[in-house]
């Protein structure tokens, strides 16, 4: 369960001054269920979700993931999640398997433990043609399905996706999808931050839109399109960013 209550963070600029970047955000996701945060670039969704993965603490606010607030326990927050961004770097000269014992071992797993997990994940990522190759040499296909791989070894309840398709080709993209799809069915916690409709309107069960650091609306993808005309997602999306960038 992730629960975010007001969730703030200024920026000091010394010649700017104090720079919001999210503004008082609230939302929850349960298990089982993905929640998308959309936006457009600089909206505010990567400070949000470094947040959540305690990469950053807020200037305000708080969020509650698995029982725990991030400000007050963010060590044992960490061990719970599992955090993915589009721009995650991997080690080039180790191979997929070295990589994957390296992670298992940063989270405490047991050597036993780490085996056993590995032999699972090269059945759900489709590892086995790649394990044994230096991450150097992977296509970013490969690349990307490792990432993810990494990310769910210690087989956290919560995780975490800041636009895990970036880069990616059609085939690449469909499969990420696919994983997360695999994921929530298995009970997983997930939020999932994109600026692809599409992605958003296939896999979320509740979407909120945020732009200048504010969630502008949220619902699920169902009631946003009947709630403005009967649109697609794109289409809502696009009306409620210019409601507020017009005004600005």
């Amino acid at each position: 369960m992730i629960e975010v209550r007001n969730l703030c963070k200024t920026f000091h600029d010394r010649k700017k001054g104090d720079i919001p970047a999210v503004r008082s955000i609230s939302f929850q996701c349960a298990p089982g269920h993905v929640f998308g945060l959309l936006g457009r670039n600089g909206a505010g969704k990567t400070t949000t979700l470094r947040m959540l993965a305690t990469i950053l603490t807020p200037t305000s606010g708080t969020a509650i993931i698995d029982g725990l607030d991030v400000t007050e326990k963010p060590g044992e927050v960490r061990k719970r999640i599992g955090y993915l961004s589009g721009d995650t770097k991997l080690y080039d000269r180790l191979t997929g398997r070295e990589l994957l014992t390296y992670f298992g071992e940063l989270s405490g797993m047991t050597p036993a433990s780490i085996e056993g997990r590995m032999a699972e994940l090269q059945v759900t990522f489709n590892l086995r043609d790649f394990l044994d190759k230096r991450v150097g040499k992977m296509s970013t296909g490969m690349k990307q399905r490792l990432s993810l791989a990494r990310v769910v070894l210690h087989d956290p309840p919560v995780l975490i996706f800041d636009e895990p398709t970036s880069g990616l080709d059609v085939m690449g993209a469909r499969e990420v999808l696919r994983i997360v799809q695999e994921l929530k069915a298995k009970g997983r916690t997930i939020i999932f931050s994109t600026h692809i409709m599409t992605e958003a309107e296939r896999i979320c069960d509740e979407i909120a839109i945020i732009e200048q650091g504010s969630i502008l609306t949220q619902g699920s993808v169902l009631s946003l399109r009947n709630g403005n005309g009967g649109g697609s997602l794109e289409d809502v999306f696009v009306k409620t960013v210019r409601e507020v960038t017009s005004d600005a």
